[in-house]
Formats: structure tokens, C-alpha cells, sequence
């Protein structure tokens, strides 16, 4: 199966790889790592404590897996922990938030290059979040006796039926799983039906909800809210994780609305790094005075301008501290939507496209509640900005009403955290789904 599935990467590797280079030539994306990527080079560990090794694909697992690795180091302050990540956007805010020394690109499933990855790191646990079914890596981890988990899993339905035309492989992939602990009950029917041993699947509920920050007064967001000069008097629209379309949409609600209303500002924060550029130019066309956050500095900050891009990475969860009415990008187009948790944790009034379902479970609840607006093009945006503006009450409801969701919700860390150590420490009285 090994050198089938080796094959079948080789053909499509060699098949993607004018495009890649073409991106690592435009963008400058896919030029690291390589060697970690294609031979499992991963850092060589040399010590002899037990080692967990966490995989997060891009920005947003790197952020879901702070409040579990939290209260696992607390929990086992004697393990070295070690993160993979795929993307190169997470490979750098992994290292900012992590460390370094114990970050690196996971492997691509060739069995060699899984191989020599587990062989240098020599970990005891392997934790994937949300769903990454690498065969070879999983097989590969299995066979050594590393114990495997899936983490804040999610399957949505178009995935299902996708992997039941291999239902066979997949069933035994999954029996490969020591523990999958997913989002929601929806989720858990799906692992199970795919072939999950029931006595594996857990209901934890979303990390997301964990690794959320609620004070929109911490030190990271007053420290960002001064550089660009953010008074008190001001109302700041931003929009977050968003594409072309969303971009545009957001700078016509604001021109519409700021001689009625001048104390709004605009904040733009892109979810892509390599459009960072193709958002300036769209602003430049604009006409409209605006500013780069890459080009701020505490010498400049009091010369601030209505409109800012936000163009540097990890930085949009502190940014959302300073909204106090939040559109979430990734829902007007086909991507399925980005979080909306976190500008949801700090109270402002959120709205978000029709396009979610990367979030249906958080969405359905957060539209139970009366938590957020659904809006379907620009001039819904533009009206929910208005409404906003006008009737600061309604914005102020919005938001505690989508905080108190938020803090309902948490508790997934501790309940996945307590699953993990059954399989580090198994305790035969502990059974049964998690709540």
C-alpha cells in the first residue's frame, strides 16, 4: 500500500509542480522546507523525555492549539513538545508563538520521509487537529506504537461522501486512530459511520471556542489600538480574513457611511499574505486616504489615517479586540467562511455571508442565539453597518450576546486535554462520551 500511495504522490507532485513554482516565483510561496518536507529532516530531538508531536496545517490550527498545549505542558511539564505545521504562514506564527527550536514542516506522506521524520523525533503521542488523514503517517506512527489522536475534528458532509467511495481504506485508516475528539455530534455520527471504532469518537465541542481572547482591554489589542491611533471616540469597522470581493465591499460600506458618520474608521485585514499587495493597489484606486500596519510605528502613531490594512500575519485576533462591528471574510465566495468566534469573544456586532459552512456548527448557534447578522451582499453589509452606527444599543446587544455565547461554549481544551491523557496515562474510570 506504501509504495502504491508513494506513486500516486510522485504523479501528483510532478503534475502540480510547474504551478508551485510558478507560486514560489510570483509569491514566494513553497520555497522552504523542502528538505523537511520531501525527506522528514525534521529537527533531531536528543532528549529522552516523552515527546508529543502536534500538527496544525496553517494559521488557524496554530492559533486552536495554544489553549491545549496550555494545559498540557502544565500537565506534563516533563514531556518536550514539538509542532508541524504545512504552510509557510504557519510555520512563521508557530515560531512566534512557539519557539523555534520546536518548529518545523511536517512531511509530505512519502513513506521515507514519514519515516524519518517519526525516527528523529522520537515522539510518543501524535496529535493532528481537525483533519489530517495522512496514511502513511498515521500507518507509519501506528506501527512504531506511537499512540494517535485527531483533535477538534470536524468532517463536513461533502467530505463524507467524498470518503465513502473508499469507505474500505478509510474505516482502516481510522481503526488506526487511538482517539478522535470532535467538535460536535453531527461530527462524531460522521467518523463513526465512516468506520471509527464508537469507543474512540468523543464529543468535546470546539477548541476555538478556548483559545479566544474575551477582554478587549488586554495588553496586545491597547498596544495595537495606540499605534494607529484608535481614540475612544472613534467606531472601527473592521473587516477580517477577507477576499477581493469582501475587500471592496467593505470599502464601499465605508464610503457611504463616513461623512455621515466621521468618527468611523475601516479596518481591512486580508486572509492571505500574498494579496496584501492586490489590497493596497484596490485601496490606492479608491482614492480614499489610508494606511499600512507594516508601515506603522509609536513615533507616527498620533498621524493616523480612517483606513487601515492590516498586512502582517497573526496579528487579526488582537486587531478584532479593537472592532466594535466585525464582518468575517471567506463567506461571501466559495472558501466556507473564516472564524468568527474570536471578533464574537470581544463583544462586537457581527455579521458574516451566507457562505459557512466551515463553521456551520458555530453558526447555526451563534443564529439560534441572535449573535450574529447574515448578510448577502453590499447593500445588506452597508444597511448593517448603518443600523450599527445609528442605534449603538442594537450593535452593544449584538455583541454581549455573541460574548456570552462564547463563554457557554468554552471548555473543549480541558475536555480533549482529559481525553489525551487517557492515552498517555490509560484510567479504566473514565468511560463514556465526553459531554
Amino acid at each position: 500500500m506504501a509504495y502504491l500511495l508513494n506513486l500516486a504522490y510522485l504523479i501528483i507532485l510532478a503534475g502540480t509542480s510547474p504551478w508551485l513554482f510558478l507560486r514560489a516565483w510570483r509569491q514566494g510561496k513553497y520555497r522552504e522546507g523542502w528538505s523537511q518536507k520531501l525527506f522528514g529532516h525534521a529537527p533531531l530531538r536528543t532528549s529522552d523525555n516523552p515527546c508529543m508531536w502536534l500538527h496544525a496545517v496553517s494559521v488557524g490550527e496554530v492559533n486552536l492549539l495554544a489553549p491545549l498545549l496550555e494545559r498540557l505542558t502544565l500537565r506534563y511539564p516533563d514531556w518536550d513538545f514539538v509542532i508541524s505545521t504545512t504552510t509557510q504562514t504557519g510555520f512563521q506564527l508557530a515560531r512566534a508563538k512557539y519557539g523555534a527550536s520546536q518548529v518545523f514542516y511536517c512531511p509530505l506522506d512519502f513513506s521515507w520521509a514519514v519515516k524519518n521524520a517519526l525516527r528523529r523525533i522520537r515522539p510518543n503521542v501524535l496529535v493532528l487537529a481537525e483533519l489530517e488523514l495522512w496514511p502513511n503517517l498515521i500507518h507509519g506512527a501506528a506501527r512504531q506504537g506511537i499512540r494517535v489522536a485527531v483533535v477538534n475534528g470536524r468532517l463536513s458532509d461533502r467530505s463524507r461522501r467524498g470518503y465513502l467511495w473508499i469507505q474500505p481504506l478509510i474505516a482502516a485508516l481510522l481503526r488506526r486512530i487511538s482517539l478522535v475528539a470532535v467538535q460536535s455530534d453531527e461530527h462524531l455520527h460522521r467518523f463513526i459511520e465512516l468506520g471509527a471504532s464508537p469507543n474512540t469518537v468523543f464529543s468535546t465541542g470546539s477548541l476555538k471556542f478556548d483559545g479566544v481572547e474575551l477582554d478587549r482591554h488586554n495588553p496586545h489589542t491597547r498596544r495595537l489600538a495606540a499605534l494607529a491611533g484608535i481614540e475612544p471616540s472613534d467606531i472601527v469597522f473592521l473587516a477580517g480574513s477577507t477576499q477581493p470581493v469582501e475587500e471592496r465591499l467593505a470599502v464601499d460600506a465605508y464610503r457611504h457611511l463616513s461623512r455621515e458618520f466621521p468618527q468611523l474608521r475601516l479596518i481591512l485585514a486580508p486572509r492571505h499574505a500574498e494579496r496584501f499587495d492586490e489590497a493596497a493597489r484596490m485601496l490606492d484606486a479608491s482614492r480614499l486616504p489610508w494606511q499600512r500596519r507594516s508601515k506603522l510605528c509609536a513615533r507616527s502613531a498620533t498621524a493616523k489615517s480612517q483606513i487601515l490594512l492590516v498586512d502582517t500575519i497573526g496579528e487579526l485576533g488582537a486587531w478584532w479586540g479593537t472592532a466594535h462591528i466585525a464582518f468575517v471574510g471567506g463567506t461571501m465566495g466559495s472558501r466556507g467562511g473564516q472564524n468568527m468566534i474570536e471578533p464574537a469573544a470581544y463583544g462586537a456586532a457581527v455579521a458574516f455571508g451566507p457562505n459557512t459552512q466551515n463553521f456551520r456548527d458555530v453558526v447555526r448557534s451563534m443564529r439560534a442565539a441572535q449573535a450574529a447578522v447574515v448578510v448577502h451582499n453590499g447593500d445588506e453589509l452597508t444597511a448593517f453597518v448603518r443600523q450599527c452606527l445609528e442605534q449603538p444599543h442594537y450593535a452593544v446587544e449584538l455583541g454581549c450576546t455573541a460574548r456570552e455565547l462564547v463563554r457557554r461554549h468554552q471548555g473543549a481544551a480541558d475536555r480533549t486535554v482529559e481525553l489525551i491523557s487517557q492515552l498517555i496515562d490509560p484510567n479504566p474510570g473514565i468511560h463514556g462520551r465526553a459531554a
